[in-house]
């Protein structure tokens, strides 16, 4: 299939894309299970407390078992005392399990999501940044010219180097490569943008 194509000119063309890519089936389901796995995974689970069987202190038993008339009671690391253990407290990070998200759901969930903005005229092609834009201001000009104020920039590695310093400080807009964006990040932005090159990289991991 072919999407129109534009350079900071406005002039307007076209390029051949690969449709398992923009013209997939939405599958709002598996979309959702990828969310989910991956906001679990991003979340930190760091606070920790020690259990009767981390806490420092001798083991040996308080009293004798019978005869003293109180309850039973063992080592005074027992959770009921203070300074024992933490009955169920949080057991920091390495206790909990990573989700695991396969290759085929990862893939299928941006084709998903990349058709659904597709769709909805939310996607838009840029040819290669060729000169280097070092202002902000003549960035967000840019930006407000094509209306991505609220877009998610995708980018090759040559336009990055010329126009990532420019734009980091435009609210509401964030830059990255084919390598370091996900699911979360295109439901988060209403619009993408890829430049040509950036496109053809991410083709090769459907081809």
């Amino acid at each position: 299939m072919k999407i129109e194509k534009l350079n900071l000119d406005g002039k307007k063309s076209s390029i051949e894309v690969l449709d398992k890519i923009f013209s997939a089936k939405i599958n709002n389901r598996l979309v959702s299970s990828v969310l989910y796995k991956t906001n679990a995974n991003y979340k930190g689970r760091h606070a920790k407390t020690k259990q009767q069987n981390e806490v420092s202190g001798p083991t040996s038993k308080i009293y004798a078992q019978k005869g003293t008339g109180n309850a039973r009671h063992a080592s005074r690391k027992a959770p009921i005392f203070v300074g024992g253990g933490v009955a169920h407290g949080p057991k920091g990070e390495l206790a909990y399990k990573k989700r695991k998200l396969n290759k085929s759901e990862k893939k299928n969930s941006i084709a998903s999501l990349m058709s659904e903005k597709f769709k909805n005229k939310n996607l838009i092609v840029f040819s290669d940044f060729s000169n280097q834009i070092k202002k902000t201001k003549e960035m967000n000009s840019i930006v407000e010219k094509f209306e991505i104020t609220n877009s998610l920039i995708i980018l090759d590695k040559s336009s990055k180097d010329k126009i990532e310093k420019s734009v980091r400080n435009i609210p509401n807009v964030k830059v990255t490569d084919v390598n370091h964006f996900s699911a979360f990040d295109i439901i988060k932005f209403k619009k993408v943008v890829f430049t040509e090159s950036s496109l053809k990289e991410l083709e090769k991991r459907y081809s």
